[in-house]
């Protein structure tokens, strides 16, 4: 049977790249995305799979009429892909209360509202999938990211619980870690940088000026993401987690690595801490 999808920040990146693959597959979208014009070609090119969605994820009472919505129109909810996001670079004494909270808003409260509303409807029809796009990100910070890479953190935190908590319902949670991909995150026009500090030129300027430098060329294929999104979630046993692209699976070996020498290295002191009876 074909799933009934609904993609938030579908409009580009990732989100529009998932939405093809599942339309190719022959599954129903619900693009949910602030500029839905840019869906225009994907609707009139498949009026019966795509249906196009004006969504501010961070409007939690937007998010439980929309999921609502989706199950109101198509009979049922299988698939909730938490795409929408955007990148932000500076220091964290450069970051003000507004962005942190702004950013928070978008990449953990807001899924979080979209993952509750959609899981009643989901444990109802004892099946679903909730993919939440995170980062490789989200399981290790580097100076400039710091506030970016704290809101993935917190949204992987979240859905490890989640997995565990619904898995007996049938339902399974997928948490995707991209590296660098041509997505346009690190476009100027869309990129947010904090106000910079002089203290802070040589440990975050270099990711400031490097990373929409580097837009239009990481290594990255969005089509091939997608692709790889879809084999997991049909696969008997999906992962947890599952890093995209070799830039990810270096970084995320590499901090497994330092994580395990550090801990070794200390685990005298780490051991010593209990009561002696």
């Amino acid at each position: 049977m074909n799933k009934v999808w609904l993609i938030t920040g579908a409009s580009s990146g990732f989100g529009r790249a998932i939405t093809e693959a599942a339309v190719a597959a022959g599954d129903i979208v619900v693009a949910a995305a602030r500029r839905t014009a840019l869906l225009d070609d994907l609707v009139a090119a498949h009026p019966d799979q795509v249906e196009a969605l004006p969504l501010d994820v961070t409007d939690s009472a937007a998010g439980q009429a929309a999921i609502d919505g989706v199950v109101a129109r198509h009979g049922r909810m299988d698939v909730l892909v938490n795409n929408a996001g955007r990148g932000m670079v500076g220091a964290v004494e450069e970051s003000t209360d507004a962005e942190l909270r702004d950013l928070m808003d978008l990449h953990f409260f807001g899924p979080a509202a979209l993952t509750r509303a959609a899981l009643p409807h989901m444990r109802r029809q004892g099946s679903g999938a909730i993919v939440q796009l995170t980062s490789m990100g989200g399981r290790f910070a580097f100076a400039g990211v710091g506030a970016y890479c704290a809101t993935k953190f917190a949204l992987e935190g979240l859905s490890e619980a989640l997995a565990a908590e619904v898995a007996p319902h049938g339902i399974r949670v997928l948490i995707v870690e991209p590296g660098a991909f041509r997505t346009g995150f690190a476009d100027p026009a869309t990129l947010h940088p904090s106000s910079a500090l002089d203290a802070y030129q040589d440990t975050v300027g270099p990711v400031r000026s490097g990373l929409p430098e580097g837009s239009g060329r990481e290594p990255g294929d969005p089509a091939k993401a997608a692709a790889a999104v879809l084999t997991a979630l049909d696969a008997d046993e999906p992962p947890l987690r599952l890093p995209l692209g070799n830039d990810a699976a270096d970084a995320l070996t590499d901090h497994l690595d330092r994580a395990r020498t550090e801990l070794r290295a200390w685990e005298k002191l780490t051991r010593s801490t209990d009561f002696d009876d």
